[in-house]
This record gives structure tokens, C-alpha cells and sequence, in this order.
């Protein structure tokens, strides 16, 4: 365990420690404790226990002794899972305090504070091919949704194809990586990414509206008991996906959509196309009447909203 991480745990008991007591315990000297402090205790916070994690699983009938990693810090929980997948059951799942080479959509990077965001992927195999899958990860939005307002938040919405809102502001987003052949199995690592706290430095490198948990409930977040609920909606979607598709999860994705029945602007590989969202096809395909009346489905692009 690093000094960074041992520090954390140690002042996470709430109780008094000075700064001598603390370069002694950890074999460093009291300046070097002050200056940790100052850097990574701007905002309170609760450190990732797997421990916690696991009674609260166990609680919701989900046993995942051996299957349930807590890194310090790794390039990406996505590539650890996929690096590690011949010897992981499905339904592994493994979370990071930190992951500097977190992705976003489109290769972009995922930009989160260490130590105070949530950020998890979890594995599942499934027997078909990846043709079936197509919509999970408008399936897995719903579920993230769903654990967020079992959290406390409310007025959670999504936007197509994976982005989880708050206010139209970006609070979370998932990422599916596939692999497998035409007529399976396939193995899903779903990326899932939720921000607690932003720090200033951290925000300004995103370049779109943010919300934060900190700043939404006025708390920090409480991320244990938000990465069980998570874990707990995401393990049940993704064992009703796989015996029933996209479809049991199409309207409730619709209800929860922020852009749908609004007038868009769909970019696409092939250009730009404006209409009003209908809805999502059985393929989890986004679906928008242009003015002309015609009805286009559209598998990728990005949506904004358009002004009438």
C-alpha cells in the first residue's frame, strides 16, 4: 500500500491525528504528511472498502468474495478486467481510486478526481454472439440511473447512446468493450464512471456541462454504499438482458431519455441530420422523424439539442 493510500485510511476514522503521529506511523516526515494533506484532502472523503462493499452486496443477495477487486490506482478497470478475464467468473467486477488512463467516448479521456469519484467496470459473459447485444449499454444505463435515485438523487436522465445526466449537465457514462465471435460467446466489460467530487483543477479540463453527487446533495458521496447499489442494479440487468434483450428496458430508457419527443441535431459519419427523437428501435438504435417525415434510425453519432 502506498504512503497516499495508507494516509487516507488512516484519517478516514474521523477521529484527531497530528501530523507527527501520522509521519511516524507511516515513516515519513511530519511535512510530508501536511503536504498529502493539502493535496488530496481538499474535499472529505470516504475511501473505497472492499470489505464495505461486499457486506453491503452480501445485504442484497449478491456474494462476490472472490470476485470483487479494489485497486489503488490502475491505467483502466476495463483493461484490468480484460487482462484478467480467463480467470474471472461473470459478474467480477473491480473498482480503482484512481485510473489516469480512464476512457471516455471515442477514445476521449474519462477525467475524475482521485479518491473521490467512482469509477468500476464489471465482466459478463454471455452465450450468444455480439450481434445479440446490441442496446446493452442503453440497458446498463437505466440501471445506473436506477441505483443513483436508490442512492438519493433524483431527476436522473440519460442521453443516447450512454451518458447519465443531471440538470443536462454530464454525470456519469458507461463504455462496453466486446469480445467474442459471430455465434459466441462474447465477454462484455462495461465501464461504468459516476462523478462524486470534481476538484476546480479537474473541471476545467472538461469541456462540457458538469454535475457532481458533492454538489448536487451538498455531501460527500457516500462512494461504498453508491458503488454496492451500482453493482447490485447493473448484476441484475445484465442477468435479465441476457435472457431478454434490449426490450423489457426500451421504454423505461425512453421515459428516462432527456432528448426524447425534442427537436435534435444528430452528427453522424456521414453528415449531420435534424428531427424530433421517436424513440429507440428493438436494435437500441435511436430513432428521429426529419421535418419531411421520413423516420431515420441511427446505431452511433452524437446528439445535441436543436433550437425550433
Amino acid at each position: 500500500m502506498s504512503t497516499r493510500s495508507a494516509l487516507l485510511r488512516l484519517l478516514a476514522d474521523g477521529s484527531f491525528h497530528s501530523g507527527t503521529d501520522l509521519g511516524a506511523k507511516l515513516g515519513v516526515t511530519r511535512a510530508a504528511v501536511c503536504k498529502a494533506i493539502r493535496a488530496w484532502l481538499a474535499q472529505p472523503l470516504e475511501p473505497l472498502d472492499a470489505r464495505r462493499i461486499l457486506k453491503l452486496l452480501a445485504d442484497g443477495g449478491v456474494r462476490l468474495q472472490r470476485a470483487l477487486t479494489v485497486l489503488e490506482e490502475v491505467d483502466s478497470t476495463n483493461r484490468y478486467l480484460l487482462e484478467h478475464a480467463e480467470t474471472l467468473e461473470s459478474g467480477a467486477a473491480c473498482l480503482a481510486e484512481a485510473q489516469p488512463a480512464g476512457r471516455g467516448r471515442r477514445g476521449q479521456r474519462w477525467i475524475a478526481t482521485p479518491y473521490h469519484n467512482l469509477m468500476l467496470s464489471m465482466l459478463w459473459r454471455f452465450a450468444g454472439g455480439p450481434g445479440e447485444l446490441a442496446g446493452l449499454t442503453l440497458a446498463a444505463g437505466v440501471a445506473v440511473a436506477d441505483a443513483l435515485e436508490a442512492y438519493g438523487l433524483r431527476d436522473v436522465r440519460l442521453k443516447w447512446p450512454n451518458d447519465v445526466l443531471w440538470n443536462d449537465r454530464k454525470l456519469g457514462g458507461l463504455l462496453a468493450e466486446v469480445r467474442g465471435e459471430v455465434n459466441g460467446p462474447t465477454l462484455v466489460v462495461l465501464g461504468v464512471g459516476v462523478n462524486g467530487y470534481l476538484s476546480e483543477s479537474h473541471a476545467a479540463e472538461i469541456d462540457q456541462p458538469w454535475a457532481d453527487i458533492a454538489r448536487i446533495s451538498g455531501q460527500p458521496p457516500a462512494r461504498n454504499r453508491l458503488a454496492a447499489l451500482l453493482l447490485l442494479h447493473l448484476r441484475a440487468t445484465l442477468e435479465r438482458f441476457a435472457e431478454e434483450g434490449l426490450d423489457p428496458f426500451r421504454r423505461t430508457f425512453e421515459r428516462r431519455h432527456h432528448y426524447h419527443g425534442k427537436l435534435v441535431r444528430m452528427v453522424h459519419g456521414t453528415g449531420e441530420t435534424t428531427g424530433t427523437v421517436q424513440g429507440i428501435d428493438e436494435h437500441g438504435a435511436i430513432v428521429l422523424q426529419t421535418r419531411s417525415g421520413e423516420q431515420r434510425r441511427f446505431h452511433s453519432g452524437e446528439i445535441s439539442l436543436r433550437a425550433t
